[in-house]
């Protein structure tokens, strides 16, 4: 009886499912017979009478001054370059700035002038990607919300492409299947990685992973079944992508196992501005009153700040036993939002409860020349962040000619503190006590020795240039324009 009654339930809920399958996809193509519709009055024809094809580069932060920003306008400078009948078009949540001041932000900081004019479509619901605003299922949040913020961007501006420049991966469906657009990413980071499954597989504390969660195997397994099906879920909608290009081996490795699409996925170096760091005169230093370790990164969690003050106070305690020349701190970063900020003031409260406050400056947001200058005369690179995707800072330490000190994991690793022609190109640490003693190690160098190690890295550093990016760039988004 039993049986009978499910059988007799069954067929009526496969109806059911069928019926709202297909309405469903008839509202899916109705909404991209309507998008497409308002794509056509949106986009008005040129002078010439031809309509410009839009390339449209989602990146809700394009006035922040880091490494994927970066990538955003040397992307733009050089489909500029190539393409005459080519508009670019940012999708940005930068409402506090006009398009104006953000290209003149790109050239202040950067050091790129763009030959054309962009186009600027400002976002109102960038807040839905904030990681503040979900304190808990925070990946999952992101992405939904990176879901909503692209749909107000489609309907603010349909493209011929779409180049997700940030790493919000669930808006390119979005525009592919109902924007009608071609779709290409260019991913800094995985949202998800396998080495975050086995921090907490392993009951690893770390940023992403609170100690809460660490003490409990049951809350343990609870995130990674959650992990599970995220990686799944991001699988699914990265693999729409028609091109995606990787700014790294170890995002290639993670990107292939996730995404499964490797026939159009490619590794192209971001473009680090090494011609202008070159350019700073490689000298013996004059000087060992004083020594100066110089980090260049945003002030973000990830990046680690505070083991860089932690390893510097241990080596300061160590160094004083001694008569040594005077050390000095200087952590150079881009501050994005008021989280940016009071993590800076945390970072100045920590080196107050470490006694090295007037040892350790910070300079925010500064000017090109500026950084310039730091590097030229700093001694040591830092750099602390576990599996950095790639490392623009990192590359432009060695290009300053600084001796660069590194994670031991991730692009640094993998792909740029690496021996060229069989010699060392810099150094690799992995915590408080071994960044402390590779410090000491490379202050212990005389400067004839440190000058070879910085001309080694300088040697090395070519395969990161902008004419290098342009050209593997070019190369990967070519099918996008046919």
């Amino acid at each position: 009886a039993c049986f009978r009654l499910l059988c007799s339930l069954l067929i009526p809920a496969l109806f059911l499912s069928g019926i709202l399958c297909v309405c469903l996809v008839i509202l899916l193509w109705g909404i991209r017979l309507w998008i497409q519709q308002r794509k056509k009055q949106l986009n008005s024809a040129g002078r010439d009478g031809k309509r410009p094809l839009l390339v449209a580069f989602f990146h809700p932060y394009c006035n922040a001054g880091g490494g994927g920003e970066r990538v955003l306008w040397c992307a733009i400078r050089t489909l500029q370059k190539k393409y005459r009948n080519v508009t670019c078009v940012v999708y940005t949540g930068d409402r506090d700035a006009t398009g104006e001041e953000i290209v003149e932000g790109a050239f202040r900081r950067f050091n790129i002038k763009l030959t054309h004019p962009v186009k600027f479509v400002f976002l109102e619901k960038r807040y839905l990607v904030e990681a503040s605003l979900y304190p808990h299922f925070t990946l999952l949040g992101q992405s939904l919300g990176s879901v909503f913020l692209g749909w107000e961007a489609l309907l603010k501006c349909v493209p011929d492409i779409y180049i997700d420049s940030m790493g919000y991966a669930f808006t390119l469906p979005l525009f592919k299947y109902l924007g009608g657009c071609r779709v290409g990413c260019y991913v800094h980071y995985p949202t998800i990685s396998t080495d975050m499954l086995s921090v907490v597989r392993n009951q690893d504390t770390r940023f992403n992973n609170a100690a809460f969660i660490t003490n409990s195997p049951l809350v343990s397994k609870f995130k990674l079944v959650y992990y599970y099906f995220f990686a799944f879920l991001y699988g699914l909608v990265g693999s729409c992508g028609d091109v995606i290009m990787v700014n790294s081996s170890w995002t290639l490795n993670h990107i292939l196992s996730l995404w499964r699409a490797g026939a159009c996925t490619s590794v192209v170096y971001p473009p680090c501005d090494v011609q202008a760091f070159l350019d700073i005169p490689l000298r013996e230093e004059k000087s060992t009153a004083e020594h100066s370790i110089v980090s260049v990164s945003q002030f973000r969690p990830e990046k680690d700040h505070p083991l860089q003050i932690r390893a510097f106070a241990k080596l300061l305690k160590e160094k004083r036993l001694g008569q040594q020349p005077s050390l000095k701190l200087i952590l150079i970063g881009g501050c994005r939002n008021q989280q940016d900020e009071e993590r800076v003031k945390s970072l100045k409260r920590l080196c107050e409860e470490l006694g090295v406050s007037n040892d350790v400056m910070f300079r925010i947001n500064i000017p090109f020349e500026e950084l310039k200058r730091h590097l030229a005369e700093a001694t040591i690179g830092l750099h602390t962040m576990w599996n950095e995707h790639f490392g623009i800072g990192v590359v432009e330490c060695m290009a300053a000619g600084t001796v660069i000190l590194a994670h031991n994991s991730g692009g640094p690793k993998l792909d740029i503190v690496v021996p060229y022609e069989g010699h060392t190109t810099g150094f690799l640490a992995e915590n408080e006590e071994s960044y402390a003693e590779r410090m000491a190690y490379i202050l212990s160098l005389s400067s004839e020795k440190r000058l070879e190690i910085r001309e080694n890295a300088r040697r090395s550093v070519h395969r990161f240039s902008d004419q290098h990016f342009e050209e593997t760039f070019l190369l990967s988004v070519e099918p996008l324009f046919k």
